[in-house]
């Protein structure tokens, strides 16, 4: 499947790297203790700068899914499952990702995932696979 390909900064380059070494790494601020996504250089919840890429244990569940079936560009190929995958850390951690691995008729809500990296040039994408 193609795709688009982030810019990397100084702020996300941990999260789109992470992967090389199998980590899934969230922004942590020290100050009040909470996980937060995207990463940014101040904590959205206290607004201090004490925040760091921190590894977490890449297992989460599915809050909601949408099946796309729509070839957006020629060679994308289809079906693919979009999901809100919201992490163990911490409720409300969550990011947009996909679910690979299975067929996305057995993707279901609160379904146990963990993340998996497709490498793509200096990018490790997270996505996830279904949980045992």
């Amino acid at each position: 499947m193609p795709r688009k390909l982030p810019a990397l900064n100084a702020d996300n380059r941990a999260f789109w790297q992470g992967g090389e070494q199998g980590e899934l790494l969230i922004h942590h601020c020290a100050a009040c203790s909470r996980y937060f996504h995207p990463p940014a250089p101040l904590c959205p919840h206290c607004a201090s700068f004490d925040v760091a890429p921190e590894a977490v244990s890449g297992k989460g569940k599915v809050l909601s899914y949408t099946i796309n079936y729509q070839p957006w560009t020629p060679d994308l190929e289809v079906p693919y499952v979009v999901a809100i995958i919201e992490l163990a850390e911490q409720a409300g951690l969550q990011f947009v990702s996909n679910v690979v691995g299975i067929p996305v008729t057995d993707v279901h809500i609160d379904m146990p995932v963990r993340v998996s990296f497709l490498n793509v040039e200096d990018v490790w994408l997270p996505l996830f696979e279904k949980d045992q």
